[in-house]
């Protein structure tokens, strides 16, 4: 059974996709533009969080979520990234989790893993890095939406619209 684990699974693709969706609305100039007050820009982000994505969920259950190879400082520099490379990263990190979340059920949960040495449940890595997803990709939303300004696409309810959203649902 993978109830537990679907849902998991589902809330990465949806944060895979509001991803997506911000990072198609940036030029090259903006994905390396810096966020306020010399912050990371949504390149750093994007390499960050596949960095991330790739070390944690490569061979998951069996080694250490902290992969040798990773050098988690270098994903903090300026990577000069275009959007296609940047989207390309972004799909790579995603791709190595659903990969390795497609192969879990319920079951697995329990058994545990270990991220920098630390033994975990399963459940607690996939939460943890649940979360620790979800918040970058917010940053990654944020900061395209900063950069885009009255060009915004909106990713989710337009302000002002959620009475006629929820009458369209109410009608099915």
């Amino acid at each position: 059974m993978r109830a537990v684990v679907g849902s998991i699974e589902e809330e990465f693709r949806k944060w895979r996709r509001l991803g997506e969706r911000a990072l198609e609305q940036l030029t090259d100039e903006q994905i390396n533009a810096p966020g306020a007050g010399g912050n990371s820009s949504v390149a750093v982000i994007v390499q960050h969080v596949a960095g991330n994505l790739r070390s944690r969920f490569t061979d998951f259950l069996t080694t250490d979520g902290e992969k040798p190879d990773r050098n988690r400082d270098g994903e903090f520099e300026e990577p000069g990234l275009t959007c296609a490379a940047a989207r390309a990263l972004w799909e790579r990190g995603f791709a190595a989790a659903l990969r390795a979340l497609a192969e879990l059920n319920d079951a697995d949960l329990a058994r545990t893993v270990t991220v920098r040495t630390e033994p975990c449940t399963v459940a607690e890595a996939l939460h943890r890095s649940l979360g620790h997803t979800a918040n970058h990709a917010g940053q990654v939303i944020y900061l395209a939406k900063s950069h885009c300004g009255a060009g915004w696409r909106t990713l989710s309810i337009p302000k002002g619209g959620s009475e006629a959203f929820n009458a369209k649902m109410r009608r099915g």
